[in-house]
């Protein structure tokens, strides 16, 4: 099955053995990873690919890794989207969404009394 959206991973590091682990959690397809950095897309590909050559010396364990990635996303980039939502005038749409699908992530029931639904589903249980 194809997903019908897209994946995104944040991270911090630039460590081809994560973003490879993240890979295979999506089951090798296309994944974009966020990079809480300044550093360049093409610099910190670079760096992935010469971990990935020096760790896996397969080429073509290291090729279809690579492909996988589908875009790499710096703080100067985030920076640029942020500014075109803004001239756009889409702000609350954005943090409307961005609430939306926290809630999805972590099961968020309702707004008006935050409650978890792991929690409600512990005290059902204890009862």
């Amino acid at each position: 099955m194809k997903p019908l959206g897209r994946f995104f991973q944040v991270t911090e590091t630039v460590d081809a053995g994560k973003y490879f682990l993240d890979i295979d959690k999506v089951q090798r397809f296309p994944i974009s990873f966020v990079v809480k950095t300044d550093e360049s897309k093409s610099g910190i590909l670079k760096k992935i690919t010469s971990q990935a050559k020096a760790k896996y010396h397969i080429k073509a364990v290291v090729q279809k890794y690579i492909e996988s990635i589908e875009e790499i996303i710096n703080i100067p980039k985030l920076i640029e989207i942020f500014e075109q939502v803004l001239n756009a005038g889409k702000c609350s749409n954005v943090i409307e969404e961005i609430v939306l699908q926290s809630k999805v992530e972590f099961n968020v029931e309702s707004e008006s009394d935050d409650t978890l639904a792991y929690e409600k589903a512990m005290s059902e249980s204890d009862s």
